[in-house]
């Protein structure tokens, strides 16, 4: 049963993670000025930095809010993958596995 319901909430993330202006982002370079790579960047480095945002002790997913997004990340075999919405917008980046 937990497993089923794992499954139920990674199939929605995925679904999720296509809808706006979906894109996967795993490098830390954004050209300066870029506007929508920038802006994905800006929200990648501040959820790094926030430490509401870090991974809860044994935790397998957990969301917070960096600025007008609202982010939920979920482990992966990759590492951490977070997708980052608010209404209009959305996107996802990897944090690989040290």
């Amino acid at each position: 049963m937990r497993l089923a319901t794992l499954t139920a909430i990674l199939a929605c993330l995925t679904v999720l993670a296509g809808c706006g202006d979906s894109s996967e982002e795993t490098a830390p370079a954004a050209p300066a000025g870029g506007g929508k790579a920038a802006t994905r960047q800006k929200v990648r480095s501040d959820w790094e930095a926030d430490p509401r945002c870090k991974r809860p002790g044994g935790a397998s997913r957990w969301g917070c809010s960096v600025g007008s997004y609202r982010c939920q990340a979920v482990v992966s075999g990759r590492g951490w993958s977070v997708s980052c919405a608010k209404p209009g917008r959305s996107f996802a980046f990897t944090i690989p596995r040290d």
